[in-house]
């Protein structure tokens, strides 16, 4: 049980590495609010028939649902305006980097709301692997060039991705990780319907289907929206916030490696540096000094 939360941590950013490249493919022929909508609705099909054949279904309290509506705001809505609309303007490999400083922020706010303390070798290992991000994105002289508009739109998915993560805190320990996710697409493909309605159905009805842009929005759907929120919010139980949101340094990393066996794309040697120093700052940023400490930290979070 140790290693699951772990393990479970490092399979949902392969998933989200792979999520930009899906992106777009998808996107030579959809539009972003078709892709993500689409995506949505596959997601919640996948989801709804596992909780009915494994009859997992749960009651959402009445209290916590203004709690599942300010996720589904955050995550999917918010976030994917973002992060799809920004993707248009940048590569996909500066979208996962710029994806990847949610740790910093997320960090901060956790101690701010939540109290959810690390220690100070944690710390050192969040800046050490945000230093590694910095040194796989830039060149030799520092420089790394972003589309000003990307840029601010995909500040608003990392800021979007804080807000989910901060309310997902309170719901992790109340509620099955497939019952969240699930909530939070439904909640979410209603918010987007009106936007689809209005500006992309008109354009998806003209192009129609097109196997590998549509293939590519399945993927996204089972392994992005499904598989991946689902192992992280399982995560978020058993190792917290800040830990689990440093993993997300991981995803340019995987992403480089991907385009590197699946595009061919190079991988300098600077690239090489940066991966070795985000690994480390990981090991960092999890370390914990005993037993007794862990334990502590745990319920800390659990009783917050």
């Amino acid at each position: 049980m140790k290693g699951r939360p772990y393990a479970a941590l490092v399979l949902s950013m392969i998933f989200w590495s792979f999520s930009f490249v899906w992106f777009k493919v998808a996107n030579v022929d959809y539009n972003p609010i078709t892709i993500v909508f689409i995506r949505l609705c596959i997601a919640i099909l996948f989801l709804t028939g596992f909780l009915w054949v494994t009859k997992r279904f749960t009651a959402i309290k009445k209290g916590d649902r203004k709690y599942f509506f300010l996720l589904a705001l955050f995550e999917p809505f918010l976030y994917f305006l973002g992060e799809s609309f920004g993707l248009t303007y940048v590569s996909s490999t500066v979208g996962s980097v710029i994806i990847s400083t949610i740790p910093v922020f997320a960090v901060i706010f956790a101690w701010v709301i939540y109290r959810e303390r690390l220690k100070l070798i944690n710390y050192i290992g969040v800046i050490l692997s945000f230093i590694g991000v910095l040194i796989f994105i830039t060149n030799s002289t520092g420089n790394i060039t972003m589309n000003p508009r990307g840029l601010v739109l995909m500040f608003l998915a990392v800021v979007s991705a804080v807000g989910y993560n901060m309310v997902l805190h309170r719901l992790a320990y109340e509620y099955d990780p497939v019952t969240i996710v699930n909530i939070q697409n439904i909640i979410g493909a209603i918010l987007f319907l009106p936007l689809f309605l209005v500006f992309d159905l008109k354009d998806l009805l003209a192009t129609g289907i097109i196997a590998k842009s549509f293939g590519s929005i399945i993927l996204l759907a089972i392994f992005a929206s499904c598989g991946a929120f689902v192992l992280f919010a399982y995560s978020v139980r058993y190792v917290g916030i800040a830990r689990a949101n440093i993993f997300s340094n991981l995803i340019p990393v995987f992403t480089a490696i991907f385009a590197f066996f699946i595009v061919g794309d190079r991988l300098t040697a600077r690239n090489g540096l940066g991966m070795a120093v985000v690994i480390a700052g990981l090991f960092l940023s999890q370390a914990r000094k005993n037993r007794k400490a862990a334990v502590d930290t745990d319920f800390a979070g659990r009783s917050a």
